[in-house]
């Protein structure tokens, strides 16, 4: 176990486990939380994990955790470790099992005021046109060849579909697409989980929420975002379904015959990995590069989906329903990138598990109206509470491998959740805060009450202390779908 007296404190947002606390460890585990935060974390097994997961072969820099960071599969949610690219490992745990997991953010030119009386309409249209809840099938079902396109084309193939524009794809992260994914390397079992579910919420954490612009720190990254005070947001939560589940759940598998052959010796079997550059790896990648596309089309099938939504509820009751693209961004995925690391630019797998990619300005794979103020950054907080847009900054690139958090972050388990709060009772008192509801169950409701969160803001104001993300604008929930 670690203890609070094992951990160097470097600042009032920056903390570090020593390589020196465990011989295995590979390299030190940097913190980013206050006080507060960290005596909350310790609550958990998070901190040995990640301990744990500093003694992974080829490791570079140091593993990061955020503020927001809890104990997930083996590797911490909130968590970030840089491998050598090809000789260093590539870890399934440490990337997540829902792959590409992430949120969409999309904009409006809708005053809350004028459609104040059109927000249960609209909650119940959204409901109603993007389908939620444990293995909730879709309204799109994809036949093999059109599953094997999406797997490689991601976002891309809803735009030849008409379910997308150009700009929302440039107004993504890899413009929707993943290189490098391979079909081949998904099972039976993953396709027929995903045939159906393409355009589905799910259940879990995941949501859509229709939020006001509450509050703008930065007018010009928000002007370029077009992000308006007063005004209509939307956010789609949601990831690669059973699909990437599947995928992720047979590589932890193959991977443990895979860690025998190549002499990998683990402190937890849930770490389990193989070399990038290895078969095992090889294929991995192919298979998680096709979930991770597939949780692109996903989100965009939604955004769709959405938009006719809007269109259905405030048609004719306003003059512009229309919704624009303002980012989409993972929290759940591995990526080869160039990072500097001791001076030095280094070829890296980076493994982002509950953890935002937060490139700053000037980077490559950014449209050119964020090239300036730096990559945006979505932080979505729990039911009832704020969602942040931030934006990445040089001192992500320098300190975090491009990086920032990615929500609030649990203090109670979905199990926890459920016995400390009823489902109906949270409802009322959402609703009594003007947040209207659409839930698939009470028992789903209350297992992501805000009492199960940390506190979003807290976590928002120490990465914008840290210097690794940089505040844009503040949202608050007006209407929430959950499966």
């Amino acid at each position: 176990m670690v203890d609070l007296t094992d951990i160097k404190r470097i600042s009032d947002v920056e903390w570090e486990i020593p390589k020196s606390f465990r011989a295995d460890m590979h390299v030190p585990v940097r913190i980013f939380a206050t006080r507060e935060l960290l005596e909350a974390i310790a609550g958990d097994r998070s901190l040995e994990q990640a301990v744990n997961a500093a003694t992974l072969p080829g490791l570079v820099g140091q593993v990061v955790v955020m503020p927001d960071m809890h104990q997930g599969y083996g590797f911490p949610i909130g968590g970030v470790a840089a491998t050598r690219y090809p000789d260093g490992v590539i870890s399934p745990g440490a990337i997540g099992y829902d792959i590409n997991c992430g949120v969409r953010l999309l904009g409006s030119q809708i005053e809350v005021g004028a459609v104040a009386a059109e927000l249960e309409d609209l909650a119940q249209a959204l409901n109603r046109h993007c389908p939620s809840g444990v293995g909730k099938s879709g309204h799109y079902r994809l036949n093999e060849n059109e599953l094997e396109e999406v797997m490689r084309d991601g976002a891309r193939w809803m735009l030849k579909k008409g379910f997308a524009t150009e700009a929302d794809l440039q107004r993504s992260e890899e413009f929707g697409r993943m290189p490098g994914a391979d079909p081949e390397k998904v099972s039976k079992r993953a396709r027929q989980r995903g045939r159906d579910q393409i355009g589905t919420l799910g259940a879990g954490n995941h949501f859509i929420e229709v939020d006001v612009v509450d509050a703008i720190y930065d007018e010009d990254a928000a002007q370029a975002m077009g992000l308006r005070e007063g005004c209509l947001a939307l956010q789609i939560h949601c990831g690669s379904r059973g699909f990437g589940h599947q995928i992720c759940t047979d590589y932890v598998r193959d991977f443990q015959a895979a860690a025998q052959r190549y002499h990998i010796t683990l402190p937890d079997r849930e770490l389990v990995c193989a070399p990038v550059n290895s078969p095992e790896g090889i294929a991995y990648m192919g298979a998680m590069n096709a979930a991770a596309n597939f949780a692109f089309a996903n989100r965009q099938l939604l955004a769709h989906l959405a938009r006719q939504a809007f269109e259905e509820a405030l048609a004719g009751r306003v003059k512009n329903w229309h919704l624009h693209q303002i980012y989409d961004i993972a929290h759940n995925m591995g990526k080869v990138e160039t990072h500097e690391v001791d001076g030095k630019a280094v070829k890296v797998c980076v493994h982002r598990k509950g953890a935002t990619r937060a490139f700053g300005p000037g980077a490559p794979g950014l449209p050119p109206e964020y090239q300036k103020i730096g990559q945006p950054v979505l932080v979505p907080g729990s039911m009832g509470t704020a969602s942040w847009v931030l934006v990445g900054t040089k001192g992500s690139m320098q300190r975090s491998f491009g990086s920032t958090c990615h929500g609030a972050g649990r203090t109670m388990s979905r199990s926890q959740a459920k016995r400390t709060v009823r489902g109906e009772d949270l409802r009322k008192e959402l609703e009594a805060k003007g947040i209207h509801i659409q839930a698939g169950s009470m028992a789903g409701l209350a297992e992501e009450a805000p009492k199960a969160y940390k506190d979003v803001d807290a976590v928002v104001e120490t990465v914008a202390k840290a210097g690794i993300a940089r505040k844009v604008a503040r949202l608050r929930p007006v209407a929430v779908v959950k499966g």
